[in-house]
């Protein structure tokens, strides 16, 4: 169950504390349950912007109508476009562990972060999984409405009231019943 990620780890693990399990979320690429949604907003506001800019710049409209569309148009086109590039690339840098002792998630686009949780205290854990195996482990209550927050980099959205999750693992049911397990043997 370990995989080359688990080398990311090595200077976090405790004395006599050994590795079960590591792996990265699914990477390139993906759509969230919060697309449903996020798509055509963005669209419209995107669609919506472009063409106040393209209205504004054909009609020889005044300098300052056309920069005050400007950051408008950015936000259209990172919510098109760009939102899926962030969230990629998030997803690349994110390493998930878990020791006999502790869960451990290392992420950070620019920053590296490291969170750990205590097995013999982890809140209620929750797993949703598809078809294929891969699932989220989400450690702790979720707002909610986080679907819709799911994987979003826009700020404030994606940033509160989410749990530390497993997001998008391989075997997820797999490695939930080793975190089960090891609860058990922690009791």
């Amino acid at each position: 169950m370990l995989n080359n990620s688990s080398d990311k780890f090595h200077d976090e693990l405790n004395p006599g504390e050994r590795m079960i399990w590591s792996g990265q979320p699914q990477k390139g690429l993906m759509l969230r349950p919060s697309d449903a949604l996020m798509i055509p907003f963005s669209l419209f506001w995107g669609g919506f912007a472009i063409f106040w800019e393209f209205s504004v710049l054909s009609a020889s409209g005044s300098f300052f109508f056309a920069l005050w569309g400007v950051p408008f148009v950015l936000v259209g086109l990172y919510m098109i476009f760009g939102r899926f590039f962030l969230d990629s690339a998030k997803r690349s840098k994110t390493f998930y562990a878990l020791t006999n002792e502790r869960v451990i998630i290392i992420s950070g686009l620019f920053n590296q972060n490291t969170m750990t949780l205590d097995i013999k205290k982890l809140p209620e854990m929750n797993i949703s999984t598809k078809n294929n195996g891969k699932g989220t482990i989400t450690f702790g209550p979720s707002h909610p409405m986080a679907w819709m927050y799911s994987g979003s980099s826009f700020p404030t959205m994606g940033r509160y009231n989410i749990a530390p999750s497993f997001d998008m693992i391989d075997d997820a049911k797999t490695v939930f019943q080793h975190i089960k397990r090891l609860q058990r043997e922690g009791s």
